[in-house]
């Protein structure tokens, strides 16, 4: 290439980028061009979305053979159908109807035809759209899609204890109201509402067309037999029927029977059907003024046939898969529970419960799934269970069995927490019967309370004066063991005055374990109150004094401000039945620790002693007012039979019969002469090793 060649490209390069530069768009331009590809782009979209499907002769077929087989027969030999906003009707073959979109009324001919340019595109489009999604649903489950959406009635059961609402949407019940307990959360006085179709509900899934339908998803026909009994039912092909028939029992019963019904069900369900799977959800409502024990006391029982109930945890989450049969499961609160016992029981679940953090009304979700029970096709009632919406209160648990017939027992009072093992034995066959019985003709259960009290102290008695004995034999012996510290003051003389010791308390016939004894037999009661009282539903909204809720703290001043380690373990109020127990033990333990023998000489323990009321305080503040009353009732008592004790044992006589009987020749026991033989061989021994370390250092 010469050089006249390279300058006339640069020329014509040159000349190209200036006419380029100088004709270049203005941003102004630049923007218009952008919006109006925008605007291209979504009136393309727009024309999309308003594209009209048309009905194909086969959906139109399957529309016609949708209303024939779940349509309502009319007198002039059509048949109707409504489902949402498709109304249809049929002959053998002609369709005729209305759909209703967007305050439009579009008759059924004009869409199979597809004449609609009268109406707007998007109206037009979710008429025929309406259409197909119900030939879809008649695809997917059958005869089952005329009962999907649509809203439905309420019908209501009621007896003296209980009022049940049962809505035809879900066929379920919509709602269970106590009528004599009332919810303490809120400052209006309601009703307990142990379950909310709000946010609770429970299915049962059917097979459909090619897959399965929860009932929750349907639209029942309610149907009101009796004052006492509803059924909500679903009427199928071939004259099939399927329903739930709800009885509440009459009087003060808190049992809803739940019955599933059935006819000619072969010409839907397959003949070889076994089993039905079941769900049952609930997001477990508060009900106390406290929440920290309402928590602590809620979630799954459950138990396994021919076994023990079990539960899961109460504090955090956890899921359990149920492998065994299960009798019956329950969704238990601190004072309520909803319990359901299949007639025969449940081969298999998974259950789960969740705590609720952040928001205050609520406690925790709780889960059955895959619930699955025994099933035939071949019987008008193939499956039925008793559903308890109950108190949790011990006669009534255990009247169940007997009201539901059961062949095994329910065991349903282990719904209350009563302590385990011996504990439990004595609030059942103790504290709870004398409970009931004293609330058979007193009302006010500060009363109660305290004959019962009164009742425990005059079992506990003589273990108490036992106590009491013990302590004043070993504080008249004071002396002795005094001079024996004084006359074996060195560490290698131990045994010896060990031995002398135990010497001494043989021939007087003392022993510083027999008081312990007493005080061990007493343990069992005091643990079994302390689980007792908590979980009492007698004591919930009774008041007493100036507690409002014996089964609440009785907070006499609260605050909101958070204070560090105070809110922690304290609380945000003061109770004051926990201040007067607290003050009662502390005079107890002085008057205790002056009944000691040496109390006084050993500092380390008084101080120990005295600090164990003030921990009672931070631990008992937040617990039921009625369970740091009895304590305090029980403190005084004690301190009562304290002084009556001193007025009545004269110790200058004890003292003398001691010395008496420590005169006297005397047999020593087997145990005496064991511990004696152990000191002398432990004593050689340490004589022994004195001597090999004198050697050593020789």
């Amino acid at each position: 290439m010469d050089k006249n060649n390279l300058l006339g490209l640069l020329l014509m390069g040159a000349i190209i980028f200036g006419f380029m530069y100088i004709n270049q768009p203005s941003e102004e331009e630049i923007a218009a061009a952008q919006k109006a590809q925008i605007e291209a782009i979504q009136n393309n979209s727009q024309n999309d979305e308003a594209a009209i499907d048309t009905l194909t002769p086969n959906q139109v077929s399957k529309l016609v053979a949708m209303v024939k087989a779940s349509g309502k027969a009319q007198n002039d030999g059509t048949y109707a159908l409504s489902t949402g906003n498709v109304n249809l009707s049929c002959d053998s073959t002609t369709l005729s109807g209305t759909v209703s979109v967007n305050n439009n009324t579009i008759d059924i001919k004009k869409i199979v035809a597809n004449d609609l340019d009268e109406y707007p595109r998007p109206v037009a489009k979710a008429a025929v759209e309406a259409l197909i999604s119900s030939v879809d649903r008649y695809d997917s489950f059958g005869n089952f899609a005329q009962y999907m959406g649509g809203k439905g009635d309420t019908l209501t059961l009621e007896n003296d204890v209980i009022k049940v609402d049962i809505s035809s949407e879900g066929g379920k019940i919509a709602k269970v109201t106590l009528k004599k307990y009332d919810t303490y959360v809120t400052g209006d006085t309601t009703n307990v509402v142990p379950y909310n179709g709000a946010t609770d509900y429970y299915s049962f899934s059917l097979p459909a067309g090619a897959g399965y339908i929860e009932t929750r998803d349907l639209c029942f026909k309610a149907e009101a037999e009796n004052d006492s009994s509803v059924l909500m039912k679903l009427d199928l092909d071939g004259g099939a029927m399927w329903g739930i028939r709800y009885t509440l029992g009459k009087g003060e019963s808190y049992v809803v029977k739940m019955d599933i019904v059935q006819e000619n069900i072969e010409n839907v369900f397959a003949s070889n059907m076994s089993d039905i799977s079941m769900s049952w959800h609930q997001k477990m409502a508060r009900n106390e003024k406290g929440k920290t024990f309402e928590e602590r006391n809620s979630t799954i029982y459950y138990k396994y046939l021919n076994d023990s109930p079990d539960y899961l945890t109460e504090n955090g989450d956890q899921s359990e898969e149920l492998e065994q049969e299960v009798k019956w499961i329950s969704f238990k609160n601190q004072f309520f529970s909803s319990v359901m016992v299949p007639k025969t029981s449940i081969k298999r679940a998974s259950v789960t419960t969740q705590d609720i953090k952040d928001q205050p009304g609520y406690l925790k979700v709780l889960d059955v799934k895959d619930a699955i029970i025994s099933y035939s096709t071949k019987s008008d009632n193939p499956a039925s269970f008793d559903m308890l919406f109950t108190p949790n209160l011990y006669p009534l648990l255990s009247s169940y069995d007997e009201q539901l017939n059961t062949e095994e027992d329910l065991e349903l009072t282990r719904l209350i927490p009563l302590g385990w093992g011996i504990f439990r034995w004595v609030n059942t066959y103790l504290v709870i019967p004398i409970f009931t019985f004293l609330g058979g003709f007193i009302t006010n259960y500060g009363i109660i309370i305290l004959l019962l009290t009164i009742i425990v102290k005059i079992i506990l008695f003589p273990f108490t004066y036992k106590s009491y004995m013990s302590q004043a034999k070993m504080r008249v012996l004071a002396p002795e063991i005094q001079a024996i510290n004084e006359k074996y003051p060195k560490p290698e003389d131990a045994m010896t005055k060990q031995q002398k010791t135990m010497e001494l308390y043989s021939k007087a016939g003392a022993s510083p374990f027999s008081g312990c004894l007493p005080m061990l037999l007493q343990m069992p009661i005091l643990i079994a109150l302390f689980a007792f009282f908590p979980s009492c539903i007698e004591l919930r909204g009774q008041s007493f004094l100036w507690a409002t809720d014996l089964s609440a703290p009785d907070a006499i001043f609260s605050w909101t401000t958070h204070i560090p380690l105070i809110s922690t373990y304290f609380g945000n109020h003061v109770s004051l039945f926990c201040l007067l127990m607290t003050a009662t033990n502390i005079i107890y333990t002085h008057i205790n620790m002056q009944n000691q023998p040496g109390g006084a000489a050993m500092p380390g323990m008084k101080w120990m002693m005295y600090l164990m009321p003030v921990m009672f305080l931070f631990f008992f503040n937040d617990y039921a007012s009625g369970l740091s009353y009895y304590y305090f009732l029980s403190l005084l008592i004690t301190i009562v039979q304290t002084y009556s004790f001193r007025f009545i044992v004269d110790e200058e006589k004890v003292r003398a019969q001691m010395l008496a009987n420590a005169k006297k020749p005397r047999k020593k026991s087997g145990f005496m002469a064991r511990l004696e033989e152990a000191q002398r061989q432990q004593q050689a021994m340490l004589r022994e090793q004195q001597k090999q370390q004198a050697k050593k250092h020789r």
